[in-house]
């Protein structure tokens, strides 16, 4: 089978990573969302006999100092990874279109689980393991397929899923008066002022207050949900759920430093699941937890609060599996750049452990 480049339109593309099971990473409304805060972005795919057969959105960033820019893939490219000569004719159009753009580098993320399988085939491609991770590789994901058509049977599936701590805390929250609502345009702002005051909490950055509202412009209703959880009135907590094909992603959530007794966050992550159920998801991804083995997790999620382990209890609350992809790989373009590129990963990596 041979296979040609080919410049796909948006809508086009985006139907062939719903059809492919690809990440909303892959989407050419992410690129659109990425490009408005300084990246910008190329849809690259290759098709066979006039049928689309593989892809990736590329995004592009400068490096400072003029030295050249970085190409990346964000949870992609949506491809069949055993179709050897499908990979090798999308590596090839990726890597001349990278080098255009004065790439350094090209960093890909797959979609795809951990398997030593899947290492030797990005390995035989030409990438290396990556120091640098974008995207967390480590995640907790739920089964909410539960029986069709019947939303109590559903609900009381995804419920006895859970932890009983984490069901009960559910339940605490409406008895206490939190109330869940679908969030329209005029609601990220409030998102918006709670997510400042979760990053000063818990000392996080966090994205800008346009960021957020491009986000709920290019998504919702479609693709996005924002939800907000409310006591008296006033908004106490905010999630914002993603979904393409058959996987929703909990992404963004915020929450403020009054009435965290009455549980609203996890209201939010019961009608986020609802909510994903209802676009016809199976899955419900957590969307990041600390990259390492279960038995590390679970001896150490009690004592540390540090980065992601600080969610990590609340999240494994829900059920769920733990799912790690294969995490970031990357493949040189101007070696002496790249060598300069690693030890700068290497040193900001000592610095933070330090």
């Amino acid at each position: 089978m041979t296979y040609q480049p080919a410049e796909p339109d948006p809508a086009a593309w985006d139907r062939f990573v719903e059809a492919s099971g690809g990440h909303i990473l892959q989407t050419s409304s992410w690129g659109a969302l990425k490009r408005a805060f300084g990246w910008s972005d190329r849809i690259v795919t290759v098709e066979s006999g006039g049928e689309t057969a593989a892809g990736a959105l590329v995004l592009f960033r400068r490096l400072p100092l003029g030295i050249g820019s970085i190409a990346y893939v964000p949870r992609g490219p949506v491809i069949d990874w055993s179709d050897e000569a499908a990979c090798h004719a999308l590596l090839e159009v990726v890597n001349v279109i990278a080098r255009r753009q004065g790439a350094v580098l090209l960093k890909i993320e797959p979609d795809t689980p951990n398997s030593a399988a899947m290492r030797d085939t990005l390995a035989h491609l030409g990438f290396a393991e990556s120091r640098q991770t974008v995207q967390p590789p480590n995640t907790i994901l739920i089964d909410i397929s539960g029986p069709r058509g019947d939303v109590e049977s559903s609900d009381d599936a995804a419920l006895m899923a859970m932890s009983g701590s984490t069901r009960r805390k559910v339940r605490i929250a409406y008895r206490k008066g939190i109330e869940v609502r679908r969030g329209s345009a005029a609601d990220v702002e409030s998102f918006n002022r709670l997510v400042q005051v979760t990053g000063h909490r818990n000392e996080f950055g966090v994205h800008s207050p346009a960021y957020y509202r491009k986000a709920y412009d290019l998504f919702a209703p479609d693709h996005a949900a924002l939800l907000m959880a409310s006591y008296e009135g006033t908004d106490v907590a905010g999630l914002f759920a993603f979904a393409c094909g058959d996987t929703a992603w909990y992404f963004y959530g915020a929450s403020s430093d009054q009435h965290r007794d009455k549980m609203p966050t996890y209201a939010l992550q019961w009608e986020a699941i609802r909510w994903a159920r209802e676009q016809g998801c199976t899955t419900y991804d957590m969307w990041g937890i600390p990259d390492a083995d279960e038995v590390t997790l679970e001896a150490g999620f009690q004592d540390r609060d540090d980065g992601l382990w600080g969610v990590y209890g609340f999240k494994r609350g829900f059920g769920g599996i733990i799912s790690r992809t294969v995490g970031a790989w990357d493949r040189p373009y101007r070696p002496l750049l790249y060598r300069a590129y690693d030890l700068a990963i290497r040193i900001r990596a000592r610095d933070i452990d330090s």
